[in-house]
């Protein structure tokens, strides 16, 4: 039997760092989580266990933490791009890098200027890929958790015998949404294409009238083109985070979408792409990520 050894990458995954910037009173306070991973001429090391080319990873969880202290870490998508030419430019036989960042969010408490708190689970990402001299960058959220009490409806889907979901003309619609974009040059205001990106997609959710959660994401999809011309596609997918109304008949109340029962699972995962016509080939900007 014939084999041989196909596409593979080696790094250091989810790197916790935090930074605080003590220039002044008033701290600034930065929390990422940074995955680095590498490819290239990598076969002898798979094939013989020879670890000459092979870029410890420990080396690369210390590059993260050494280059938050050179310069600041500034958008994650800098940062990103930082590391990931810096691995391809410093050793020869590392051809290609993919750096993924996290950045978990923390508002500053009134009361001083060095306290904060966490109060979301949302989270700001970038995904970089380097291959030679060419670079990618693919930004979105995670965990942005979104409800609306009214102007929601569901009806008119195909029923067997399976079928017991009611249709409804005025529903509960939350989601946690997860978004990822693909930008078409790397020429980009990262800050205020994400401020503006994610509250397209906020005013998106708000102001469409939904009759199915597959026509808000692609409202809110795109809303994100519409608002930002440097990104070429986005792909969403939203957890339907069902709200039952209770039956309190038996109680002899009338329960008129005023009680729910809110479910965790299982859920409704709706899952799709918007893109441009005229969107520049993807790359390898997807490269190792998941489809959606």
């Amino acid at each position: 039997m014939a084999v041989h050894l196909g596409p593979n990458q080696y790094g250091k995954a989810e790197n916790r760092l935090v930074t605080v910037s003590r220039n002044g009173s008033v701290h600034q306070l930065r929390d990422l989580t940074v995955s680095t991973s590498l490819r290239g001429e990598l076969a002898a090391t798979h094939l013989t266990g020879d670890n000459s080319g092979v870029v410890p990873t420990d080396t690369q969880k210390n590059t993260v933490y050494a280059f938050a202290k050179e310069a600041p870490v500034g958008e994650i998508e800098e940062f990103a791009l930082r590391l990931g030419r810096h691995f391809v430019g410093s050793f020869e036989q590392i051809t290609g890098a993919r750096v993924l960042i996290e950045e978990h969010p923390w508002g500053r408490i009134a009361a001083n200027d060095h306290s904060f708190v966490r109060g979301s689970d949302e989270k700001r990402t970038t995904a970089v890929t380097v291959d030679g001299s060419q670079a990618w960058v693919v930004s979105g959220l995670r965990d942005l958790v979104v409800l609306k009490t009214t102007g929601s409806e569901f009806h008119g889907y195909p029923r067997d015998k399976y079928t017991t979901l009611p249709e409804t003309n005025d529903r509960i619609l939350a989601t946690a949404v997860s978004a990822q974009w693909r930008f078409s040059s790397l020429d980009v205001d990262w800050s205020k294409s994400f401020t503006d990106a994610r509250e397209a997609m906020l005013t998106a959710f708000a102001s469409t009238h939904s009759l199915s959660l597959q026509q808000t994401l692609y409202a809110m999809g795109e809303a994100v083109l519409e608002a930002r011309p440097e990104i070429a596609e986005v792909r969403l997918s939203l957890p339907n985070k069902h709200h039952f109304v209770v039956d309190l008949s038996k109680f002899g109340l009338e329960n008129n979408n005023e009680v729910f029962y809110a479910a965790d699972r299982p859920y409704g995962l709706i899952e799709g792409t918007v893109l441009r016509d005229d969107a520049p080939d993807a790359g390898l900007a997807w490269h190792t990520l998941p489809a959606f």
